[in-house]
């Protein structure tokens, strides 16, 4: 009778063990969900800690006719393109290279994975110390007498160009692309780039016209990735932005800071204008997803 009970007992912790380990992700799924549900309402003016819980579309108006939104938007949508860009090209161009050699451990931890465990806070840091006016580059260049002064160089900081939150961003995500890339292409380049070589194909060819078309999905949906990232940090642009024009989450991020709490409703609504953006990037990355499961 006792070995029944402990049998019996057994499988009811097998049964309850599945739940239990899931139980912190669901907990931190709810917390999300709860800050992404919060978020919206106070977009639409529904703050119940405040007594407002009626449905207003006032500061959607308020955002959409901002006379500031615009070149926001714009400078987002430039900073995300050209590091996604930039990215996706560099990160093929390292996974190619990953795949032509033999793959150490040690050149995996250095082209790949230092990258990608340093905080983007660490890289502007980095590049701060590297491109600032009194940083190593321009007073090298400044002894080499390529340059006048130190202060010839173009500014890291505050840029209208953008041109220091792009490179952070490259630093980071071009071995993110290889990193999500480089498997298959190396499984692409040994099976089927090697047929076309025994027909004839040289290197380049194959890459071009067998390893890189099979390799499509994964790069659009790392693309995707590295774009919508792009489009929704702060912590870099606040940092390397101009003064005008504020990217998007910056401009959210200042407006959520404001003394007046009401003011959290505008800050809300501006992340609305972000998550549409970053909604069509993840149902684009669904799509590609769905596609390459259909084709199999």
């Amino acid at each position: 009778m006792a070995a029944m009970d402990r049998l019996a007992m057994r499988r009811r912790g097998r049964a309850v063990a599945p739940y239990l380990l899931m139980a912190p992700a669901l907990v931190l799924v709810a917390v999300f969900l709860y800050g992404v549900v919060n978020g919206v309402l106070q977009g639409f003016g529904i703050m119940p800690f405040l007594g407002l819980t009626d449905f207003t579309l006032d500061y959607w108006g308020e955002v959409l006719t901002r006379p500031d939104l615009a070149a926001s938007v714009g400078f987002s949508l430039y900073i995300a393109l050209v590091s996604s860009l930039v990215a996706l090209a560099g990160g093929i161009v390292l996974s190619a290279a990953l795949c032509a050699v033999r793959r150490t451990r040690l050149l995996a931890l250095i082209d790949v994975q230092i990258p990608l465990m340093c905080a983007h806070i660490l890289v502007v840091l980095a590049m701060v110390s590297l491109f600032s006016g009194s940083g190593l580059m321009p007073r090298v260049l400044f002894h080499l007498g390529l340059i006048g002064s130190p202060t010839d160089f173009p500014s890291i900081v505050g840029d209208p160009s953008g041109w220091g939150i792009i490179a952070t961003y490259i630093w980071k995500e071009v071995p993110f692309v290889a990193f999500c890339t480089v498997t298959l292409m190396g499984h692409v380049s040994d099976s089927f780039g090697e047929a076309a070589g025994t027909l004839g194909a040289s290197p380049l060819r194959s890459f071009l016209t067998v390893t890189l078309p099979l390799c499509r999905g994964a790069l659009v949906k790392a693309f995707l990735v590295v774009f919508a990232f792009a489009f929704g940090a702060y912590e870099v642009t606040f940092l390397l932005g101009p003064t005008a024009p504020k990217a998007l989450p910056v401009l959210a991020y200042l407006e959520f800071q404001n003394p007046d709490i009401m003011n959290r409703c505008v800050a809300m609504a501006l992340n609305g204008v972000m998550a549409v953006v970053t909604t069509a990037a993840a149902a684009a990355y669904f799509a590609v997803l769905r596609r390459e499961e259909r084709d199999r």
